[in-house]
């Protein structure tokens, strides 16, 4: 594929995501806009060398388990039609079943992350990333420090799982990891 499809295929999977989160904040005290942690996401994996189907599925990844309750939820065959299979199956190997219960979902993840596609660990991975830098950051309204401490150690835990797909993402997340320890122990 050359570059112009390439990026016209980015371009398009960010404003699908954007539609798609138009009405979405993240639970940080800060309320930025949920688009903003999807195009983080992409922006990690495009500066760590992951492919592009991996970036695109970064842009999509929350869109199925964002939308559910939307007058027109996004649904895993319409990612097939609009973005094709592979890019429609990271997203799915990236969303929780939002039927099950939270720590049932938060166990499956470590449980599963060995056993990821590369492009999926190197998702995870990168969504992690974004996730432990907006707990440091802008920590959700309500989440105690308590809470905090039991989310980077939960994220550890996953990310333990999918090391090694890419080195410079396992580099990052480690970074990030540590920050995340140091800004609590700040707090504490």
């Amino acid at each position: 594929m050359d570059q112009l499809t390439s990026s016209a295929r980015l371009m398009r999977a960010a404003v699908f995501a954007a539609r798609v989160h138009a009405g979405h904040r993240r639970k940080g005290a800060a309320a930025e806009p949920y688009v903003n942690h999807v195009l983080e996401v992409a922006q990690i994996l495009a500066e760590h060398g992951a492919p592009e189907d991996a970036i695109l599925a970064a842009l999509l990844h929350d869109t199925v388990e964002d939308s559910d309750t939307d007058p027109d939820p996004i649904t895993h065959d319409r990612l097939v039609a609009e973005f094709g299979a592979e890019v429609a199956g990271l997203v799915a190997e990236a969303t929780d079943d939002k039927s099950l219960p939270k720590e049932s979902r938060k166990a499956l993840q470590v449980r599963h992350a060995p056993g990821r596609t590369p492009a999926a660990k190197m998702l995870k991975l990168a969504d992690k990333i974004s996730n432990l830098r907006a707990i440091t950051a802008s920590p959700p309204a309500g989440w105690d420090h308590a809470r905090r401490v039991e989310y980077v150690g939960w994220a550890g835990r996953v990310a333990a799982g999918l090391k090694g797909a890419n080195l410079a993402l396992d580099a990052l997340f480690d970074a990030t990891y540590r920050d995340a320890i140091a800004g609590l122990a700040r707090d504490a």
